[in-house]
């Protein structure tokens, strides 16, 4: 039943005034072996971050030239890796475990150009969430929230909300303070994902078992974007993800789709390949994703 009903979604024709994105080209990157896959895309769409598929390490791909530009082999690099605005800089994680096998995260920021990396949150077991904002990086660390300055030379600044996950719990710091729940849909539901807007003044969020959600800062006046995992802003009223279905073994179909706040929805893969986990360049008018055979393609958008 679930598949008929994710057969019958993809399969509705879009109108003229269904159409978010109109798409110029979509073609395979070659990468330079079948163990990569895409864990970011630059902010102007020149270079990839490649990692392995459990997620350990990262590479920097040069799309123009192919070079490549070795970065860390940390364990778990490759999982939520944040780009600075001006593509300078990466934030990426290191999962260790200690003699009792218990795991610790910490954060690095890497110095993209020589490839340098420094250690900005040391191990810990309270890590909930970090996002970096232009130049600037925001952690949230058993509860409490703080903004240190990574590129750019700008200062600190309080004024952008801090969003992060405890106990599968959306939690929200202001001004710098301490992490408060947020969850905006209840507390009997389970979040993952969440996200602000470019300009800061909209939550995204996915809900299990329901879907991605966008809301006010508030929390008021949700949004549902249905089904739509690993989503990611491309704009202030435009989110890009996945509809993925599985078999309880693997997954058998996956689109890349994009969706507005105005209830607008469009296919930007192709229906014969598996494509998950996209990224997005929305300077670049860009879109990456991945294939689960390794392989990776890009999509160029106009809106």
């Amino acid at each position: 039943m679930r598949r008929q009903l994710f057969t019958l979604l993809l399969a509705v024709p879009l109108t003229a005034g269904a159409q978010i994105f109109s798409v110029s080209s979509e073609r395979t990157v070659a990468l330079p072996d079948s163990t990569s896959q895409v864990a970011a895309i630059s902010p102007r769409g020149d270079f990839l971050l490649l990692t392995d598929a459990e997620n350990n390490g990262l590479r920097k791909y040069d799309l123009t030239t192919g070079a490549i530009t070795p970065i860390t082999t940390a364990s778990g690099a490759g999982y939520g890796v944040e780009l600075s605005a001006d593509g300078t800089k990466a934030v990426y994680r290191e999962i260790t475990y200690d003699q009792h096998h218990l795991r610790y995260t910490s954060l690095h920021v890497a110095d993209l150009s020589g490839g340098k990396s420094r250690q900005v949150v040391k191990p810990t077991r309270s890590l909930q969430g970090y996002s970096v904002d232009g130049g600037q990086l925001s952690t949230t660390q058993a509860g409490m929230s703080r903004s240190r300055v990574i590129a750019g030379g700008s200062s600190v600044s309080t004024s952008r909300p801090a969003l992060s996950i405890d106990n599968g719990q959306l939690m929200i710091s202001r001004d710098g303070g301490e992490a408060t729940v947020f969850s905006p849909l209840g507390t009997d539901k389970s979040y993952i994902w969440p996200s602000l807007s470019p300009s800061g003044s909209k939550v995204l969020f996915y809900v299990g078992g329901e879907g991605a959600y966008v809301c006010s800062l508030d929390g008021s006046n949700p949004v549902s974007l249905g089904i739509l995992r690993a989503p990611k802003w491309y704009d202030d009223n435009t989110v890009v993800g996945m509809y993925d279905e599985d078999d309880g073994v693997a997954v058998y179909a996956s689109r890349i789709i994009a969706a507005t706040l105005d209830g607008r929805r469009q296919t930007l893969s192709p229906d014969s390949i598996v494509a998950m986990y996209p990224q997005v360049a929305p300077e670049a008018g860009r879109i990456t994703y991945s294939t689960p055979e390794g392989g990776t393609r890009i999509i160029d958008v106009k809106k």
